[in-house]
């Protein structure tokens, strides 16, 4: 039985893991990308956040965010298991790391590390849906995470206009090479440290509200 510290992996999932890094690597340099709302929101790149989206939409984003920012330290938030242990491998391959736990497991552990990684002047990407869903449902982790460190959330929109969708629980999507992908940064959101419940819910709230503006296949949980 595993136990609450144990994070899966072994040498297939890391080298499958990796392979998936330079798929992306590889479909991404033929993707066109479009930015919205990039300027406004990331004038003063010395400003660290808190980069939040849904977790089908992620493929694309280490390439993206590479190519913006060839330099600029990133860490991203993956779960304890083997698709974990996967993505992390998949991160490497940008110079992005890990922080592996969620809110099942490692959770604690996982908040004290991005909380000392953020003093360090990291940003931190977080997919509050994951990593077992339900989908588009915004885990209350995310708004935790930025009472603790004090970073701003912004909300980050990943649209696909060609590609294909996978049969997992997320509906995964992979852009197909050649087609057009438009990376949307909506309105930054600001967590105080002492909130009552009744307020943190209310900023839950709002930053899934915010995620899920313009998502189109809502209409499928309903």
């Amino acid at each position: 039985m595993a136990t609450e510290n144990e994070i899966r992996t072994n040498w297939k999932v890391r080298y499958g893991g990796a392979l998936a890094g330079w798929l992306i690597r590889l479909i991404g340099f033929t993707l066109r990308v479009e930015l919205k709302g990039w300027q406004d929101r990331f004038g003063d790149q010395s400003e660290q956040f808190i980069h939040v989206l849904w977790h089908n939409q992620i493929f694309a984003g280490p390439y993206i965010w590479r190519g913006i920012y060839p330099k600029r330290r990133c860490v991203v938030l993956t779960s304890a298991s083997k698709d974990g242990a996967a993505l992390e491998a998949a991160m490497k391959v940008f110079k992005v790391e890990a922080v592996r736990g969620s809110s099942s497991r490692r959770g604690a552990a996982a908040l004290i590390a991005l909380k000392k990684l953020a003093r360090e002047g990291a940003d931190l990407v977080v997919t509050p849906d994951g990593p077992r869903g339900p989908r588009y449902h915004l885990q209350p982790g995310v708004v935790k995470l930025a009472q603790t460190t004090g970073l701003s959330m912004i909300p980050m929109s990943y649209t696909y206009h060609s590609c294909w969708t996978l049969k997992t629980w997320d509906r995964f999507r992979i852009p197909k090479p050649f087609s057009k992908v438009t990376l949307e940064l909506r309105e930054v959101l600001d967590v105080p440290r002492k909130l009552s419940e009744d307020e943190f819910e209310a900023k839950r709230l709002a930053l899934e509200t915010s995620l899920r503006e313009g998502i189109t296949d809502l209409l499928e949980e309903k």
